[in-house]
């Protein structure tokens, strides 16, 4: 009788193996097309410029955002190709594109920014100004308190309705810090937002970073689901009002003097 036990024992470990295999199929092939990075796939990681120096260098956190999304890439068995922004030349897509950074030290995030999400507007001015870095979104302004309460913009963008056009994942944020939020946010939180929106669909999240000065990158809130806001077009600004049309012709101090 030991033989047919070792038996029922190997064939329920042999079950138990395919099952864990199939279930870890399903899981990564779910993954693969939200990221839209099947095997063997191309992606481009399009990072910014640091504005705190004057040549080409990347933000300390920054690079830790390409951390956490080179794993997500790894483990969806495609390649990445990391450029800068002002070489990312090309459209959107044929590859699954992440874009880091703000449109100020991001050029080709600006460019997203215009095309795919005109609703949000964003601070550039400089210095002290209190509009430095806020977001205006719906109407609705967020401001940047460094280290406190700092905000960052996560979405998911196709062009068009088709199942094959690859995303583009935008991670515009205040600071690099919250950069690095997004990231992680995104890496650990895939699979509920593919369960809320469909493995095809665009969302734009606000996030919000509470206080980075001590927990860094670590505690994120979501603040709003901002995507009909952000995805609305700009709103026009108001023309000028026109002059009042002079029924004299243009001509005054009276009637022109007979002859």
């Amino acid at each position: 009788m030991v033989v047919p036990g070792v038996l029922a024992a190997a064939i329920a470990i042999a079950l138990g193996w395919f099952a864990r295999t199939y279930l870890w199929q399903r899981v990564l092939a779910r993954k693969q097309r939200f990221f839209g990075l099947p095997e063997n796939s191309e992606c481009l990681l399009v990072v910014n410029r640091d504005a705190a120096t004057g040549e080409w260098s990347v933000a300390r956190n920054d690079v830790f955002a390409l951390l956490e999304l080179s794993a997500v890439v790894k483990e969806c068995g495609a390649n990445a190709d990391l450029i800068s922004h002002d070489m990312a030349q090309q459209g959107f897509g044929e590859r699954t594109e992440f874009c880091i950074g703000g449109p100020v030290s991001n050029r080709r995030m600006a460019a997203h920014l215009q095309s795919l999400l005109p609703g949000v507007q964003i601070g550039t001015d400089t210095g002290n100004s209190p509009d430095r870095g806020s977001f205006t979104i719906g109407g609705e302004r967020h401001l940047l308190e460094s280290g406190v309460s700092e905000h960052v913009l996560l979405a998911r963008l196709t062009a068009g309705e088709s199942d094959t056009a690859r995303p583009v994942f935008l991670f515009c944020g205040q600071r690099s810090v919250t950069n690095q939020a997004a990231a992680r946010y995104l890496a650990r939180h895939h699979a509920r937002l593919a369960r809320k929106y469909g493995p095809n669909g665009n969302f734009a999240l606000l996030l919000r970073v509470v206080n980075s000065q001590a927990y860094g990158a670590d505690v994120v809130e979501l603040v709003a689901d901002v995507t009909r806001a952000a995805t609305a077009p700009a709103p026009k600004k108001a023309s000028p009002p026109k002059k009042a049309s002079d029924p004299d012709g243009g001509r005054r101090g009276g009637h022109r003097a007979k002859s």
